[in-house]
């Protein structure tokens, strides 16, 4: 949609310098590659520019969609690919970045500032065994301009590991839990502090965590208020939302 936002647009078919058809055709724009339709005006309407789901996309689909990317947004983020497809779309695209933990490409243009806004996010992760989950979420909120803090291996087993971490993470705009086995990491940090949580289950459990569903039930179930539950192992879900109720608590006050 070129450099005019929608508020514009709307004025100039008010005042009749621009026709409806053309209005539409410029709310709807999207590049129709075939095998997928990208959304490079997303960012007007949503705020975040649209993200790649890399499981079941080829090594070609991924070098095609992130370089069309690269060409229109000045934010890219890809996330669930494996070092074999990461390695073969990184010889063909310049200047990306790839996480192996979180399993993410990224890239931001150089002209762009990393970090849009004041405050942080706090990421906490119960166990190492999370860590993928944690880190996905960590990157997918970092792309989308906001300041991180890790806060890893601190879950319920070990309390005081947690308790040394309280004031950063009560000193967050909001915080990510992301745990396994029985999830109750954000209970407990939701007793503690007065930010959002947006807690996450991991898949990460012996038999009776029956693949993270245990953790999520626990999650939603939580005796503590302020906690909104992800999918099981989305760590990008966590991330993006994160990033909304931070962007919003500091639109007025950006970096």
């Amino acid at each position: 949609m070129e450099s005019t936002n929608i508020e514009t647009l709307l004025k100039q078919v008010s005042e009749g310098t621009i026709d409806i058809e053309k209005a539409k055709e410029m709310l709807v724009q999207y590049q129709d590659m075939g095998f997928a339709k990208l959304d490079h005006h997303r960012h007007k309407r949503t705020g975040f520019h649209e993200v790649v789901y890399g499981e079941g996309k080829s090594a070609e689909q991924l070098i095609s969609i992130i370089s069309s990317l690269k060409q229109n947004i000045n934010r890219v983020l890809a996330t669930r690919i494996d070092e074999k497809k990461a390695a073969e779309v990184m010889n063909a695209v310049p200047d990306l970045t790839y996480n192996p933990v979180s399993r993410t490409l990224c890239w931001i243009h150089e002209d762009e500032p990393v970090v849009l806004y004041n405050g942080y996010i706090a990421i906490v992760c119960a166990g190492t065994s999370d860590l993928s989950v944690a880190e996905e979420a960590a990157v997918t909120a970092e792309v989308f301009g906001a300041e991180v803090k890790r806060i890893y291996d601190v879950g319920v087993a070990g309390i005081h590991r947690l308790f040394h971490h309280l004031d950063d993470i009560e000193n967050a705009t909001v915080t990510v839990a992301v745990a396994g086995m029985e999830g109750a990491l954000p209970s407990v940090v939701g007793g503690l502090i007065s930010n959002p949580i947006v807690a996450v289950p991991t898949s990460i459990g012996y038999g009776a965590n029956f693949n993270g569903l245990s953790a999520l039930l626990s999650m939603l179930n939580a005796c503590a208020p302020g906690i909104s539950v992800m999918n099981i192992d989305n760590g990008f879900g966590a991330g993006y939302y994160a990033t909304l109720i931070h962007k919003n608590h500091y639109k007025n006050s950006r970096v």
